[in-house]
């Protein structure tokens, strides 16, 4: 049985503590960083009254009290959610399976944080009476007879491992529900919970809970559930509660600095590719270009240098420009709520608060609205969009809009299925108040003030009146191609990154390495570009002028394969199962993978504009 729960518990902050009375599963836990004082935002009335209440939701306080304690005080536990093992996001209320609440009188509802509603966070009063550095022997606080049906959902839940979560100060625990035997295929449940808590000086610093007392479950049997706590001094700071969740084995591995180093020096080579380029191959063709005085010898030289001739095509605006813009927009967006959040996170521990994470970086999301509108509002004046209300709206809610439709066909299948994961209708409208009251009116701040102060076109070449045909050639010189071949680089610069966080999401592990990800994302960043001005400059020389969505393209296409490795994943590394998980994984996958594809899609854009530029400007002078 030892073994067979240490499979089931491999993150490093678990312990197995099984002895002769019975199997056990403990978890060291430390973490909080106080209480988070509920942030008035805006101070004007009316319209902007609404934008408060909208925004404050996302920091409304989660503590209870501010972590500590006299002599005696009571101390909450709260029970959180219960699911299978296997399954990360499937959880449900723990008060679903037939467990009963202390004889306490209830107290105050919980009130959860926007980010903790959407994460699924679903504490519930248990009852249990604990008092502060007071030991409590071991104590019935229910019972409870089983029905028939009770039966069936107990032995449903141990057999698929279902654990379940509770919070002491912001602590989390965890234990399991009960196992089977695996020669008799007896099914039991644990029903003590034997809570160890240490303490240094008037704050918890440490918990962990141990389950035993296996019982047998038969319809009409009586169960006691029963209880008793440990109180212990401990020399653990009440900063550094948190340090055994974390596992500096895991995220600071060899592989992990390997990794980087790897894709740095994939970056010195791509970076001195591009250099070659620059250097060599446009200087020899300028200099060669400077030599011909004349019409005739100019057009001797177009077989060898034709990316010179779609000069008067390859500043024409890109097909389906509102689309195109609004998209440009969305990956400046992002880009920024990235390195923002990753800066925050660096600085603020997000790992101590539940949500907190996903808290901030719609706040982030929502403030670095002006970004999306400045730069998809400029470009779409400097392409000559006429519809620029309807280029602002869309930029505003392409992301949001498509997030929301994966977000509601899951959350459809929640509600079917009772999960916890369900957002709830209040959370569906505060998110919404701030895509209306904040998302929008700052996207239109951003649009004005993009239209106005970067809305003139600066080209150094005039368009041609008629298009110029774009001749044959080879499969792998066609836009299709080179958008395809372009993702792989950047991909492999992030492929053993992509495994840390995976894990960290649907695995069991507290990512904290944010300087990491910051190092991969630069790293990301400086690959895409030089990817796809590489292939531009590829597909101009092929005399293709169609290089903006091409270069979009180009640095998109790690979404495709960043989706392939996340079905690897889920087939490979995980043990998932059933419909609403699966959904809800490759669902949000999905978003994932388009959300990074907008984002390098617009720094590939970006990076080979900039090249595009610089080398016709060099033409125009001559």
């Amino acid at each position: 049985m030892k073994a067979q729960l240490m499979a089931y518990v491999c993150a490093p902050n678990f312990r197995y503590l099984g002895d002769k009375t019975g199997s056990t599963l403990g978890l060291d836990s430390r973490g909080g960083c106080g209480s988070m004082a509920s942030i008035k935002l805006l101070q004007n009335a009316g319209r902007n009254l609404i934008v408060c209440l909208v925004i404050s939701t996302l920091f409304v306080a989660p503590d209870e009290h501010d972590h500590t304690y006299k002599d005696n005080e009571e101390v909450v536990l709260w029970m959180n959610t219960i699911g299978p093992y296997s399954n990360r996001q499937e959880t449900y209320s723990y008060f679903s399976l037939p467990f009963c609440r202390g004889t306490k009188e209830n107290i105050e509802h919980y009130h959860e944080t926007l980010g903790e509603a959407l994460l699924g966070v679903e504490l519930e009063y248990s009852g249990l009476d604990i008092r502060f550095k007071t030991n409590q022997e071991k104590t019935t606080y229910c019972k409870k007879v089983l029905s028939g049906a009770d039966v069936d959902a107990l032995v449903y839940a141990v057999k698929h491992n279902y654990w379940y979560q509770m919070y002491i100060d912001d602590l989390p625990l965890w234990a399991l529900v009960g196992e089977q035997d695996p020669t008799s295929k007896e099914v039991t449940i644990y029903t003590n919970k034997r809570f160890e808590i240490g303490y240094n000086n008037d704050r918890i610093v440490d918990v962990s809970v141990v389950v035993e007392d296996k019982k047998t479950i038969k319809a009409g049997d009586e169960i006691s559930f029963t209880y008793s706590v440990n109180w212990k001094p401990s020399n653990i700071e009440f900063d550094k509660r948190f340090e055994k969740y974390l596992d500096p084995t895991f995220f600071q591995h060899r592989i992990h600095w390997f990794s980087i180093f790897n894709s740095f020096m994939m970056v010195i080579f791509l970076v001195g590719l591009v250099w070659m380029i620059l250097l060599r191959t446009l200087s020899k063709d300028y200099a060669r270009y400077h030599k011909e005085l004349d019409v005739e010898a100019d057009e001797e030289l177009s077989d060898d240098y034709g990316w010179k001739q779609v000069h008067g095509d390859v500043f024409r605006p890109p097909q389906h420009p509102l689309f195109f813009c609004s998209l440009i927009g969305t990956g400046y967006h992002l880009a920024s709520v990235l390195f923002i959040t990753i800066a925050l996170a660096i600085l603020a521990e997000f790992y101590t608060e539940r949500g907190s994470l996903l808290s901030a970086t719609i706040f982030v999301y929502a403030i670095t609205a002006p970004v999306n509108g400045f730069f998809g509002g400029s470009m779409y004046s400097r392409v000559n969009g006429q519809n620029w209300i309807k280029q602002m709206t869309m930029g505003a809610f392409l992301f949001p809009g498509f997030l929301a439709w994966v977000a509601l066909s899951i959350n459809t299948v929640a509600i079917y299925y009772h999960a916890s994961r369900a957002i709830p209708f209040t959370s569906m409208l505060s998110i919404f108040g701030i895509c209306a009251f904040v998302i929008l009116p700052l996207n239109f701040v951003g649009t004005l003030l993009g239209r106005n102060l970067k809305g003139q076109a600066d080209i150094p070449c005039r368009i041609n009146v008629v298009p110029r045909p774009i001749p044959d050639k080879k499969w792998y010189l066609e836009p299709g191609a080179i958008s395809i071949i372009a993702g792989f680089l950047p991909f492999g610069s992030i492929f053993i990154e992509m495994y840390f966080i995976f894990t960290s999401f649907w695995a069991y592990k507290i990512y904290y390495v944010y300087g990491f990800m910051l190092l991969v994302a630069i790293i990301l960043l400086v690959v895409t570009a030089c990817v796809t001005i590489v292939s531009t400059y590829f597909l101009l020389n092929a005399e293709d002028y169609r290089w903006r969505w091409s270069s979009f393209t180009a640095g998109g296409s790690i979404s495709i394969y960043i989706y392939l490795y996340s079905i690897y994943y889920y087939f490979f590394k995980t043990k998932m199962y059933g419909l609403f998980q699966t959904l809800f994984y490759f669902g949000y996958m999905g978003i994932f993978s388009v959300a990074l594809g907008i984002l390098c899609g617009t720094i590939g854009y970006v990076s080979s504009a900039s090249f595009v530029h610089k080398i016709y400007s060099r033409i125009k002078l001559d």
